[in-house]
């Protein structure tokens, strides 16, 4: 077996992540995931919540594909068809996914807006990787409910509430003759991204119509995003809530690449460069801009992260540093690796069957990502505003593999004619395998695995390029080394150019590691970050309850692993 460096490797996060995918099923309440955890508890708690039904299901059902798309590997698979088999079993008649009455919850069954977005992007995931027609028509048939749900005017199509109920549709018709609609971006925004997966999937016209609708409810109409790009803070757009605005933004940003529409382009790019100075450059998000401002949801990363790709893909390839950023270092470290610090009950003599446990619950989130973190610490619980609330949720549980996935299958582009290495993360593909050693040193390895007309390779701005040196090692023939200063060495766009890789031939790239420390504010705080390369080395001050950045010195070399990298048997555009 080959060996290769011991550093990042996006799908061995998906698959530690596949831990707390299946530890959350509730086997009391038919495989139900509980939705939230309380890790600062004695003992630590995972209970039940409104979000448990079509919200969980899809993210959790769409992680699980996802991650065996990833891995190669299916252990997860009895929990995985238990979740879909439930994903089905909650879309009603009317085509729409209704929600449970729970006896202990404060809810009744209804449709939620947010329930529907998730379920149709694990539909449409499920039958990307099967071909299940069952799976495609329960899908045709959600998409034509939402079509017939939406409130139609001359020049716009929205919903007027956050729930449809099973008997009198919306709550209030009050609320449609006076265009009360709720939240733009939370209702419809979010929808355009799955929706346009599916109309790509499968060419539904529905899909793409409803696309064309929100994308104007949203850009000419709602008031979501404000003439600079900032979030509408108003109390009646939750705050401007991130996650609900990020994830709109990575629809649309989506939907102008497909159609072509370099305006909508614009006004994405416009919104995510202002997102991008409310966060701090290693990955933190806020909430909102007001009582949630402190916590920071995994979701709206991967949001950014989803964004951030498609810009790049789309020409606006200094995004990718953005991403790499991003994924080296809060999604990486907002992920649960180790729960000794957790007290968690060795029994069920605690529990309350079918809503609350407290059994083994460390053991079980093992691999979550925070569901609201602080930029310094796995859990957030700061004096100003809501405090501790929860430490582990279901949907970013969820989100987080999609983010993983979503920057494991951006990093080599391309094909035999114009191969690309967009991110410098470990990752093996038909055509190139990516062997990183940052960020112990700046060395990048290239297996190639097929003839090649081009291979680009992109350079972060702080490598520079006067003590780059790029050493060729054809199967048969001498080393070729040639260095950074060769202006034939770059492509227009910024790509370090290598001619004709060959079948066998080993490339290596090699720069110097910039350190340097900044200054990043999160929510009013400043936090003293050290840099090596990308990578986030320390910050100050640590974390309390589990710190997520405590400083570390990396050995001059990179620890080798013996691991085959995991190969798609196809590729999936996103």
């Amino acid at each position: 077996m080959p060996t290769i460096p011991a550093t990042l490797l996006l799908e061995d996060r998906a698959e530690q992540a596949m831990n707390a995918v299946v530890g959350l099923a509730d086997p009391d309440l038919g495989h139900i995931p509980f939705f939230s955890a309380d890790l600062l508890a004695e003992p630590a708690t995972l209970v039940h919540g409104d979000w448990d039904y079509g919200s969980s299901h899809g993210r959790l059902t769409d992680a699980c594909i996802l991650a065996r798309h990833m891995t190669g590997k299916s252990w997860w698979s009895q929990t995985e068809e238990r979740y879909k088999a439930t994903l089905l079993d909650l879309l009603a008649e009317d085509g729409l996914t209704y929600r449970r009455s729970h006896p202990r919850g404060h809810w009744a069954p209804h449709a939620n807006l947010i329930d529907q977005r998730a379920t149709l992007l694990a539909l449409t995931t499920w039958y990307l990787d099967s071909g299940d027609e069952t799976v495609r028509r329960a899908a045709d048939r959600q998409v034509a409910a939402l079509k017939r749900i939406a409130v139609k005017e001359r020049d716009v199509w929205y919903y007027p509430a956050s729930e449809y109920t099973p008997d009198g549709g919306w709550p209030s018709g009050h609320a449609v003759q006076l265009h009360l609609a709720p939240d733009p971006a939370s209702f419809c925004g979010r929808l355009i991204m799955p929706l346009l997966r599916h109309h790509r999937a499968t060419g539904s016209a529905d899909a793409l119509e409803l696309c064309g609708w929100f994308t104007r409810l949203i850009t000419e109409k709602s008031g979501v995003f404000l003439p600079d790009g900032s979030f509408n803070a108003a109390l009646a757009y939750r705050s401007g809530h991130f996650h609900t605005r990020l994830g709109t933004l990575d629809g649309l940003a989506k939907y102008a690449v497909f159609t072509g529409d370099h305006a909508l382009t614009a006004f994405v790019k416009r919104s995510f460069d202002w997102a991008l100075t409310q966060c701090t450059r290693f990955g933190w998000t806020p909430g909102d801009l007001a009582d949630q401002r402190y916590e920071h949801e995994t979701c709206s990363l991967v949001d950014l992260i989803g964004i951030g790709s498609t810009l790049a893909r789309a020409g606006h390839s200094a995004y990718w540093s953005v991403v790499e950023r991003f994924l080296r270092n809060h999604l990486a470290a907002s992920q649960l690796s180790d729960v000794d610090w957790v007290r968690s009950a060795p029994d069920r003599s605690r529990d309350v069957p079918g809503w609350r446990t407290h059994y083994r619950v460390g053991e079980r989130v093992r691999g979550a990502f925070a569901g609201y973190g602080a930029p310094n610490d796995y859990v957030s619980d700061v004096i100003l505003g809501r405090g501790h609330t929860s430490d582990v949720q279901a949907c970013c549980v969820g989100s987080g593999v999609r983010g993983l996935f979503t920057g494991w299958n951006a990093a080599v582009t391309g094909d035999e004619e114009l191969l690309r290495v967009n991110l410098l993360l470990n990752r093996g593909s038909r055509l190139v395998d990516v062997l990183s050693h940052l960020p112990y040193e700046g060395r990048v390895d290239l297996d190639v695995h097929a003839d090649c007309r081009e291979l680009r390779l992109r350079i972060p701005d702080w490598a520079g390029y006067a003590h780059l040196t790029v050493v060729r090692q054809p199967v048969t023939g001498p080393l070729v080394t040639t260095s950074g200063r060769d202006t034939g060495a770059w492509a227009p766009d910024g790509y370090l150019r290598l001619a004709r890789p060959r079948a066998g031939e080993r490339i290596t790239v090699t720069f110097p590691l910039a350190e340097s420390t900044t200054d990043e504010t999160a929510a009013g705080r400043t936090f003293r970050t050290r840099w090596r390369g990308d990578d986030v080395v320390g910050i100050q001050p640590e974390g309390r309850s589990r710190p997520m950045y405590s400083s570390r010195q990396l050995e001059p070399k990179a620890p080798e692993r013996t691991h085959t990298l995991a190969v798609p048997t196809e590729e999936w555009s996103w």
